[in-house]
């Protein structure tokens, strides 16, 4: 795809903005609270669209736009549907305890509600995951893409990508983070309406959108349905939503950073409202890049994102959706490094190796851990290519399946359960990965939604009866922030939740 002297320049210019404004903005940055939590000052609609820069990136670009173009169709649409219903959740019943607690990292809350051991175990995963599947994962798929829309070459790609996102998140921290996600949220929203309007336009319009793709415009499939069954929507999706949502580092930074309950509520809540219009600017053009060039997606559903940019996308505008692609890229990226050096300092170097670190080493210990994370993720990624790993999307997925239940289940249940011990949150950190494991070699056919169902609920089994075996004689005690003792929703936020809850209903009926 050709690329005008205007739209690189463009592209520069782009960036030389966002890295520039989110450098100066978080220039002064001297202790852990400012590096890794922006001073604890985030206000709602940069937490809002922070969230949600930090989501997408082209992992869920391609990927559900390719599952759109297949044989799922808007089904798809579920990940961002009812994760809105997830926040709002999220927004009224973790965010304000986790607020309250003061904590830096959701490691540190599972040593304040169970032990060392449960913090050091979610700690370890958390890194795990990070390197060996997220952030090379994203600077692969969004490498991947460029290098397909835009041809440059795939190492190159990899490496520039790496590479800003390295240097404000490295310079500024959380805070250099939110700010650039101010900018390239807003690249990503506008982008994906440009080719949403392009290709809306190439298929004569929503009327003959609407008729033309009946078939693929349903929300709810059949049990037996190899991808999405719907038993997987009521059980299964559930478990990864309010895992990435609510105990996800690099999700959850942004709120565990906001200046007041209210303030992280509202941010959350309206990150719950702009996911409900993500279908629409990412699954809708699979499904039209299907309509129209369904012979040449045969073999490769994940080509309609950028076929239908190659083939519609003018010169001119070309500089524009290049910036807004690298930006959800980098956006999810940053993030993604600023959360990992997070935890690595806070809860494995000032936890087990050097308690009393000064706040200037914190900041340097995390600058060199992000340096250190990204040229490990560079240099991982371009692996992903191999055919066994069946796809970006469903690779994230899968391995996130051997820690996410196990984490969602040790949080859940140590918050309704208030004695239950120490001995149950560790258990259901080592024991997840070991029940997904043996039903990921022993049920390969069966989805991965559900075998996530049943670990979760097998994780919960034996919670419950080392918690029925040897009961806390009382509850721990959680700490308590200064000025954070109040944890009751205000109106504005219960009818905001509300609202959004009743809009993605009205979707789901739409598209039944």
């Amino acid at each position: 795809m050709e690329l005008s002297f205007f739209d690189i320049a463009s592209f520069m210019l782009f960036f030389l903005i966002v890295v520039g404004v989110s450098m100066y903005k978080s220039r002064k940055e001297e202790s852990g609270e400012d590096f890794f939590l922006a001073g604890r000052g985030l206000l709602w609609p940069m937490i809002g669209l922070s969230l949600i820069a930090a989501n997408i990136s082209t992992e869920q670009i391609v990927g559900q736009a390719g599952q759109g173009a297949g044989n799922v169709g808007l089904a798809v649409a579920s990940y961002e549907w009812m994760a809105s219903i997830t926040l709002v959740f999220v927004a009224f019943f973790f965010l304000p305890r986790f607020l309250r607690s003061g904590i830096f990292t959701m490691p540190e809350y599972l040593e304040h509600r169970y032990n060392a051991a449960a913090r050091g175990l979610m700690a370890f995963y958390t890194l795990v995951i990070y390197v060996g599947v997220t952030i090379s994962a994203v600077i692969y798929s969004g490498a991947l893409t460029i290098h397909t829309i835009f041809d440059m070459n795939l190492w190159t790609a990899v490496w520039l990508l790496g590479g800003i996102a390295a240097l404000y998140t490295t310079w500024g921290g959380l805070k250099a983070v939110a700010w650039a996600d101010l900018f390239l949220g807003g690249a990503l929203l506008a982008g994906g309406l440009v080719v949403v309007g392009y290709g809306f336009s190439e298929v004569g319009g929503v009327q003959n959108f609407m008729s033309a793709n009946a078939d693929r415009l349903h929300m709810i499939l059949p049990r037996d349905h190899p991808v999405l069954p719907w038993t997987a929507l009521i059980v299964g999706l559930w478990i990864p939503n309010f895992y990435y949502w609510g105990l996800n580092q690099y999700i959850t930074q942004r709120s565990l950073a906001a200046k007041t309950i209210r303030q992280g509520q509202m941010g959350v809540l309206f990150a719950a409202f702009l996911k409900l219009l993500i279908p629409f600017i990412v699954i809708f053009p699979g499904i039209m890049a299907c309509q129209l060039y369904g012979d040449r997606l045969a073999a490769n559903p994940d080509a309609a994102y950028p076929l239908l940019i190659r083939n519609l996308i003018p010169i001119g505008i070309r500089g524009f959706i290049f910036a807004a692609i690298a930006g959800a890229v980098i956006s999810s990226l940053a993030s993604m490094l600023n959360s990992a050096s997070t935890v690595f300092t806070m809860d494995l170097y000032k936890r087990h190796l050097k308690a009393d670190a000064s706040p200037k080493s914190l900041v340097t210990t995390g600058r060199v851990t992000t340096l250190i994370l990204v040229v490990l993720g560079c240099l991982i990624a371009p692996q992903l290519g191999n055919p066994r790993f069946q796809g970006i999307f469903n690779y994230i997925q899968e391995f996130q399946g051997f820690v996410s239940p196990g984490i969602l289940a040790a949080f859940v249940f140590g918050m309704i359960f208030k004695k239950s011990p120490p001995s149950a949150g560790v258990a259901a950190l080592v024991t997840g990965p070991v029940i997904y494991g043996v039903l990921f070699f022993a049920a390969k056919n069966m989805a991965f939604l559900n075998r996530m169902a049943v670990t979760f609920a097998l994780i919960l089994a034996i919670m419950a009866l080392i918690a029925a075996l040897k009961p806390l004689d009382t509850p721990k005690a959680m700490p308590v922030r200064d000025g954070f003792e109040d944890i009751r929703l205000v109106k504005p936020v219960k009818y905001i939740g509300i609202a959004v809850i009743g809009i993605t209903l009205i979707l789901y009926a739409l598209f039944w």
